[in-house]
């Protein structure tokens, strides 16, 4: 009977989602606005706050709340200092991209990011490649995400991580099937309020089980003094935070499910809204969940070992520091990270296979796609990369937050450069950006499987410097990109 009181509130939650994607899907079809426009970006009508909470509930994973904490727990302030950098992310990627991104998908009537890419470099190989280099990525993430809320669901409701599996992750791609981009929006909302309510809940009992916050720091000094240093005896070198502030902050402008929200935005004012609101709400949660990550001493003393790996720090903490009946209350905000994340990131899959490979095709021979095809085909596909997450998630990893890293780092390296300089250089062309995605994805990947670390630091730095390379030496050997695509780009002709 414990085990059920535990598991009712979040079906409750679910419950809730499911009925907000029906009501979206209702709407939709009365709606006058085509099928692509209100499945895969939400008719550009997505105000301040939802924009801010969708970003941010993308943006944050279960890796957030589950792995990240973890990690903090076993190396200290250490971890906080290196993940603070997260604060600047969604302003950077909203006021670098956002705008720029909304007017030009307005001009061109693009819809996802590989429409402008497309758009702008003329070339209907490096469309696919950025669509393959999406849904190979994001299936790396979605299935971290599967497999962190899976684990969390285990170890707070008792029950099995297979049942876990199942319920979330079919609610997850239902809702997201059913109901498209305005339906991942307005549950993302849903999701990132539950965060913030599952850290605040958390942080007071911990701080409750462990004595108070200087009964808590006392044990941590006596016990384990290095975790109280900002290189916490090694375990945070300086290598470490250069290359996590690229990985986690400064490069983060460039994931296509974060920059997909500014062709989405009703308004510049909703915009400037969204920065503000999604850059306090994205401090409060890194902040706040590794700290109280770090305050998990006062319940969880042992050594690592006794609780198996650091993804089982957050899980053991609030089945151990809370009431069943509140613990089931404070589960639904990291299993909302992994909701929210796997949402954003289906959609932004399915519209790279429907709306930027098939049906593109289908158009360029002449040939439309009936609303009715195409809504089918959306739906089938978005259920299709669920499944198959699903499938990969079924024998779990572990270290999950590795493995969302990986994947991070392979779509900064695929993406920075072509769309910064894409955006906002006149002379970027075709071989440019096919070089740097083509090349800087292989030798990212190369390092990570050969575990290359050049002085020490992340692949994503390797990456990154040989994308910038590829790029730049593709733009001056290859053919400058036509005048009159430039202009629709830099129509003021300032931008050089």
């Amino acid at each position: 009977m414990e085990k059920l009181s535990v598991l009712v509130p979040l079906l409750a939650f679910m419950g809730l989602m499911l009925a907000v994607s029906f009501a979206v899907r209702v709407r939709r079809e009365k709606g006058g606005a085509g099928f692509v426009s209100q499945y895969f970006i939400g008719n550009r009508a997505i105000g301040g706050f939802v924009l801010a909470m969708t970003t941010v509930a993308t943006y944050s994973s279960v890796s957030s709340f589950v792995g990240g904490p973890g990690m903090a727990w076993k190396v200290g302030f250490g971890w906080i200092y290196m993940a603070v950098v997260q604060v600047t992310a969604i302003f950077l990627v909203l006021g670098i991209f956002g705008k720029r991104v909304a007017l030009l998908s307005r001009r061109l009537d693009a819809v996802t990011i590989v429409d402008i890419i497309r758009a702008r470099f003329g070339s209907d190989a490096l469309a696919n490649l950025s669509a393959f280099v999406i849904v190979l990525f994001f299936l790396g993430t979605m299935t971290a995400q599967f497999v962190g809320g899976a684990k969390l669901f285990e170890a707070v409701t008792g029950y099995s991580y297979l049942t876990g599996l199942v319920l979330f992750g079919a609610v997850v791609v239902l809702y997201t099937a059913i109901g498209g981009f305005r339906a991942v929006a307005l549950t993302d909302t849903l999701c990132a309020v539950m965060m913030m309510i599952g850290i605040v809940l958390l942080l007071y009992f911990v701080l409750e089980a462990g004595g108070g916050y200087g009964a808590i720091l006392e044990t941590i000094e006596r016990d384990h003094p290095a975790m109280l240093t900002p290189l916490s005896a090694g375990d945070m070198p300086l290598g470490l935070y250069f290359t996590q502030w690229l990985l986690v902050g400064i490069c983060t402008i460039a994931l296509p499910q974060s920059v997909v929200r500014g062709i989405s935005y009703r308004d510049t004012r909703g915009l400037h809204q969204a920065m503000l609101i999604g850059t306090f709400v994205i401090g409060f949660m890194n902040i706040g969940i590794n700290f109280t990550g770090i305050l998990a001493h006062g319940v969880l003393t042992g050594p690592v070992t006794e609780y198996g790996t650091v993804d089982n720090i957050i899980p053991q903490a609030i089945a151990r520091s809370m009431p069943p009946e509140l613990a089931s209350i404070a589960i639904i905000g990291p299993l909302a990270a992994s909701i929210s994340t796997i949402s954003g990131l289906l959609i932004v899959a399915s519209s790279a296979i429907i709306k930027d490979v098939y049906m593109h095709e289908k158009m360029k021979r002449g040939r439309v796609p009936s609303m009715r095809r195409l809504r089918f085909l959306s739906m089938t596909s978005t259920v299709i990369i669920g499944a198959l997450v699903f499938l990969l998630a079924a024998s779990p990893p572990s270290l999950i937050w590795l493995i969302n890293m990986f994947a991070f780092g392979g779509l900064e390296t695929a993406f920075l450069w072509v769309m910064l300089f894409g955006l906002y250089w006149r002379r970027a062309n075709k071989a440019g950006a096919m070089l740097s995605m083509a090349g800087g994805t292989v030798v990212y990947c190369a390092a990570q499987a050969l575990k290359i670390h050049v002085f020490g630091l992340h692949p994503i730095v390797l990456g990154l410097s040989s994308s910038l390379a590829l790029f730049l030496l593709g733009t001056y050997l290859g053919r400058p990109t036509a005048a009159e695509r430039l202009r629709v780009f830099f129509p003021d002709g300032r931008e050089k």
